[in-house]
């Protein structure tokens, strides 16, 4: 039986068509619990109409992400920031 969660490395395609850069290596401080990581170490649940990206620790709502025909939504009011390598 496989998890209902991967790690945030399945990000990459679908922000990969936002942002030009990797989002997966970016770090994140999640706004619940205070943690810092790696945006690939997160748990997101892609079985609904769109994408959601919890903490690994504490569970909270870091990213969602709704894509339609024209359009991407993205929520990340779960992270205090979100700091990309240069």
């Amino acid at each position: 039986m496989s998890p209902e969660w991967t790690d945030g490395n399945a990000l990459a395609g679908p922000l990969g068509e936002v942002f030009a850069v990797d989002v997966t290596t970016a770090i994140g401080t999640c706004v619940g619990c205070g943690r810092t990581g790696l945006v690939a170490e997160v748990h997101v649940y892609a079985q609904a109409p769109g994408v959601v990206a919890r903490c690994p620790s504490c569970d909270t709502v870091l990213i969602r992400m709704v894509r339609t025909p024209d359009r991407v939504h993205l929520d990340l009011r779960g992270l205090t920031s979100l700091t990309f390598p240069l």
